[in-house]
């Protein structure tokens, strides 16, 4: 049975080393193999090295991966898995590869130099491993030419999209002779394993998304040269207004680089003829672009330049830079009105003005060229879908663009353009069918062949909404729903605006606790919104401060408390399932469940102070809680230590940049676990609800809570007071930090007295309600809710 224990990645640069350190982030020990340099540098003459020390040797390589600590964003979902990547050369190492079971090609895109990094390979590996290659568009097949029996059938292409940990895609590219159990091994293991989106593609110029994306980016870019349009009006309109990344076209250009954009269309330009060939010829002024080295955010200025605060926008007629403009039309202010992208587009599309104009002449041909590519480029309309979904962050692919526009009414306007709508499409439409998808009885649909096939989900991927259609809600109210998971397992999910937490949430969590101990064996907290949940319903807290109505914050502050004591003493297991921004109270609800199960893209952080306040919902409690219950049992601790780094925590308002961060910081412990797929989450949760029910859980035992007292708040003052004399924080700042020190001290108390949770949950209280009546915390609390960042004052 094939398994991958250990890895290879031959090539180091951007794309190697970050692919690299996702292999470390799942635990796979790398080998990042290089060049070995032909000459020293000066510091390496000073110190005495030759060619032939190990150390020059593997220069190349081990820079690469010393650079993955201090790249931006993070390549290592902990600075500590830079452990399992270790350096290597070409010319030292390639016998090593006889040791590991995937070895991934990453080196440049030149076929010529691939096949002989493959020869070598071929030489090396062991029977059985697998050999890929992450090219962005050479042939698959070309690249296995010449090599042997068993090399060709364990070899496929795997094309990872920068930045590797970030981007969902990985598009699969079998040869010929690739079997059928290693393409259906990597598929799930690019699923399971390494967490991302799979798609099958063929051995086609540059793919799919590359295909797909690259034609749209040029039209736009030629429609905008026909129209007239600037630079900033076609990214004003091709951002989330049309459900496309906040750096719409050309900032999306700036961030990967025109020089990267221009190979890429070049490489389809070469192997493609007639009206294609005309579409995929890069326009003169970016060639010119590229000359002047004027490439991006790697160079400093590209599409757009920045002066000061002020973003410049490039003229491709005059190669001058002027201020940036939008395009504001009646259909942009229109769509703005609608609700989903779906609607959005509609409105905008068949409107007359500048805006409609330009997004037609843009969609049109991509959905047309889309469908002209379905069989070449990929078997249906859901991996091309994806592709475009996972690959380039759409929220819609094109053929859910097609559906949302409506397919009848756009394929009319394109005849009588004169466009040429390919066959199938029409042939569907003869039918009497007028859409690619349809959802009966919750389930999904896809268009293929003349008839509808349901689409195959891996069972891990839940899907809330369906499953909601499926089998109904237990309960609801504005904030959260209570769902049937199935198997005996319920699931909270929050859908208020932000996830926020307010009154509506507070009396869902104190329903689902109660209606699951009495029928069911355990309850999932999770959603799949953007983001877990950003905190408390901050615009409430300020509403009821103004007001100066702290008796009704005091009610809801201890209802939050309360239903945090619930989840924590369930007499079911509560397994919390955070995600994305886990923030404040949304970090307050993980804490006291009995599991956490978090995606590995989980940035959570008791960040309060930002707003002027301190956490109110039991997380000053609870994060000192899990600190002690992170300590050995029976090993003598300092628990002035313990203290310390749960205030340094709460008062920096330190966020993890990932799950595996989140549990350095211990909002993790080491029984939580960790979902790689973030669509695997839920079934994570749930899978951890039945194995607690399975072992018999039990609630925890209600325990007194050792403080370090007055003593003990002095110390964590001393801190906060140097760096108030210093210039480092505001009276205001040392007034929050002296609330907090005095909650995580536990009062005055002589240093090591136990004290109950509730002793501390109305500490805690009490000094979050005297800090909401601060005019600066509520001046916080404002800029925070206008701005969107926090005030210094």
């Amino acid at each position: 049975m094939q398994q991958i224990k250990k890895a290879a990645v031959l090539g180091s640069g951007v794309m190697g080393s970050g692919i690299a350190a996702h292999l470390a982030n799942i635990g796979i020990p790398t080998l990042l193999l290089d060049i070995a340099p032909r000459e020293l540098t000066d510091a390496e003459k000073a110190k005495g090295l030759t060619l032939e020390d190990k150390a020059v040797r593997n220069r190349i390589s081990e820079g690469n991966r010393q650079k993955l600590l201090k790249q931006k964003p993070a390549p290592l979902t902990s600075k500590k898995n830079i452990a399992l990547i270790e350096a290597g050369n070409f010319e030292d190492d390639m016998e090593r590869l006889n040791d590991v079971d995937w070895i991934i090609e990453v080196v440049v895109e030149n076929l010529a130099i691939k096949k002989q990094v493959f020869e070598k390979v071929d030489l090396h590996r062991k029977p059985g491993s697998i050999v890929s290659s992450n090219t962005s568009g050479i042939s698959v097949e070309a690249m296995s030419e010449g090599r042997s029996d068993d090399f060709q059938k364990h070899f496929l292409g795997t094309h990872f999209f920068n930045p590797p940990r970030y981007l969902k895609l990985l598009e699969v590219i079998p040869a010929k002779n690739t079997s059928s159990e290693v393409l259906s091994f990597m598929k799930q293991f690019g699923e399971d394993a390494l967490g991302k989106g799979v798609v099958e593609a063929k051995d086609t110029p540059n793919f799919i998304a590359n295909r797909i994306g690259t034609y749209g980016l040029l039209v736009t870019v030629q429609e905008m040269l026909k129209g007239r349009y600037s630079v900033g009006e076609v990214d004003s309109i091709t951002g989330p207004l049309i459900g496309r990344p906040k750096s719409a076209t050309f900032r999306t250009l700036d961030v990967v680089g025109l020089d990267t954009f221009i190979h890429v269309a070049n490489n389809v330009y070469d192997q493609v003829d007639g009206k294609e060939k005309e579409v995929f010829e890069v326009p003169g002024f970016m060639n010119v672009m590229q000359e002047k080295g004027w490439l991006g955010s790697k160079s400093g200025q590209g599409f757009f330049l920045k002066k000061g605060k002020e973003i410049l926008e490039l003229n491709p007629e005059t190669l001058e830079y002027g201020p940036r403009q939008k395009l504001k039309t009646a259909s942009t202010e229109m769509s703005k009105q609608e609700k989903g992208t779906a609607r959005k587009l509609k409105a905008l599309v068949y409107s007359d003005d500048r805006a409609g104009q330009l997004l037609w002449n843009i969609l049109s041909p991509s959905l047309l060229y889309s469908a002209q590519l379905l069989g070449e480029i990929a078997d249906d309309v859901t991996a091309i879908d994806r592709a475009m979904r996972w690959g380039f962050g759409w929220e819609l692919g094109p053929y859910e663009t097609w559906d949302a526009i409506g397919v009848e009414k756009s394929v009319q306007k394109m005849e009588e353009a004169g466009e040429n709508v390919p066959a199938w499409v029409k042939d569907m439409l003869d039918k009497g069918l007028d859409s690619f998808y349809k959802e009966e009885e919750g389930k999904q649909y896809f268009y293929h062949n003349g008839e509808y096939r349901l689409i195959e989900e891996n069972p891990k991927a839940i899907n809330v909404k369906q499953l909601k259609k499926q089998k109904g809600v237990i309960k609801k109210n504005t904030g959260a729903s209570l769902i049937d998971l199935g198997d005996g397992v319920a699931l909270l999910e929050f859908h208020s605006q932000s996830n926020a937490i307010g009154l509506d949430i507070i009396q869902m969590i104190n329903f689902a606790v109660d209606e699951v101990e009495k029928n069911y064996k355990g309850l999932v907290i999770g959603n799949q919104g953007k983001n877990f949940c950003v905190g408390a319903n901050l615009g409430m807290i300020l509403m009821e401060a103004q007001d100066d109505n702290i008796y009704e914050l005091d009610m809801v502050v201890r209802q939050f408390q309360n239903a945090m004591m619930k989840v924590k003493y369930s007499a079911k297991p509560v397994v919390a399932a955070p995600f994305g921004m886990t923030l404040g109270g949304g970090a307050e609800v993980c804490l006291p469940a009995a599991h956490i199960q978090a995606s590995s893209e989980t940035y959570m952080g008791l960040v309060e102070v930002g707003v002027g306040l301190i956490p109110g919902g039991s997380g000053n409690k609870e994060l000192y809680i899990k600190h002690l219950e992170s300590m050995p049992n029976g090993v003598e601790f300092d628990l002035q230590k313990v203290a310390n780094k749960v205030f340094e925590s709460i008062a920096m308002a330190k966020v993890s940049t990932s799950g595996e961060e989140a549990r350095d910081n211990n909002f993790l412990n080491l029984a939580d676990g960790i979902s790689v797929n973030g669509d695997h989450l839920l079934y994570d949760a749930k899978q951890a609800v039945l194995a607690l029910n399975e072992k018999g859980y039990k609630p925890p035992i209600r325990k007194k809570v050792p403080v370090v007292g007055e003593t003990g708040y002095a110390t964590l003052l001393l801190g906060a007071q140097a760096m108030l004399y210093s210039g480092y924080i505001s009276e205001h700042d040392l007034k929050i930090a002296k609330k907090l020190a005095y909650v995580i001290a536990g009062g005055k108390l002589p240093y090591g007295t136990e004290v109950d949770e509730q002793y501390l949950l109305d500490l805690e209280r009490e000094a979050f309600l005297s800090l909401v009546a601060e005019p600066k915390s509520q001046q916080r609390m404002q800029h925070m809710l206008l701005k969107g960042k926090p005030l210094r004052n």
